[in-house]
């Protein structure tokens, strides 16, 4: 039976590349649940985690307990039969209130790490392109929701800046810079809801106080 773990802002899922003793939610996992070290899990799920969530994403993580649980989580996820909802603060605003973005996504071409829309059919870009769908939604003022069926990295940074929505902090993607009061290692304002679908669902996670409503 899958569980959940509720991810910090700021704190990375798996050890930093620069520190691999560093901080990371692995690490409190195993110390709360050391039996998750027992288990073989597959290169990338260390601790049964089935997915990720940038350093600055606050929200729910679906843990596996088992690796056959993990095989039927990432077939769910491969198939898109799961519906992930996000919060988010955007930098900017737009006339609108709801909007559906399904532009197909790529690594940048020159930059590491940063992804790019595909514009048109020479669009510079790195492999091949991605599918990807975001659904947004206007909460109250600049507080909006997105929801996805995909799981392409950045996507939802991507795609709301894309549309004219950049996350709130989120310099790489035109968001403008972090706020001063802002928590070391948060950049931009995003928080995982939770998820659903295939018989899979994620426990209710408390919300920062900047994803509610004022």
């Amino acid at each position: 039976m899958s569980s959940t773990w509720n991810k910090p802002a700021g704190l990375p899922v798996f050890p930093p590349h620069a520190d691999p003793r560093g901080p990371c939610v692995l690490g409190t996992l195993h110390a709360a649940q050391p039996w998750r070290r027992e288990i073989a899990w597959p290169e990338g799920f260390e601790g049964g985690i089935a997915h990720r969530l940038d350093t600055s994403t606050s929200g729910a993580l679906l843990l596996a307990d088992d690796v056959d649980e993990l095989q039927a989580i990432r077939e769910a996820f491969a198939t898109g039969a799961l519906t992930k909802r996000y919060r988010l603060r955007a930098a900017r605003d737009v006339p609108w209130d709801e909007h559906a973005c399904d532009a197909p996504l790529a690594h940048d071409r020159r930059h590491r790490g940063r992804m790019v829309v595909q514009r048109g059919r020479s669009t510079p870009h790195r492999g091949r392109w991605y599918e990807a769908h975001t659904r947004f939604r206007r909460v109250h003022g600049d507080l909006w929701e997105a929801e996805i069926t995909t799981g392409v990295m950045h996507q939802i940074r991507v795609h709301a800046a894309y549309v004219g929505l950049p996350l709130r902090g989120d310099r790489r993607y035109g968001g403008g810079a972090p706020a001063p009061d802002a928590p070391p290692g948060v950049d931009f304002q995003l928080h995982h809801v939770g998820l659903e679908g295939a018989g899979l669902r994620t426990d209710p996670v408390p919300a920062p106080a900047w994803a509610e409503l004022s």
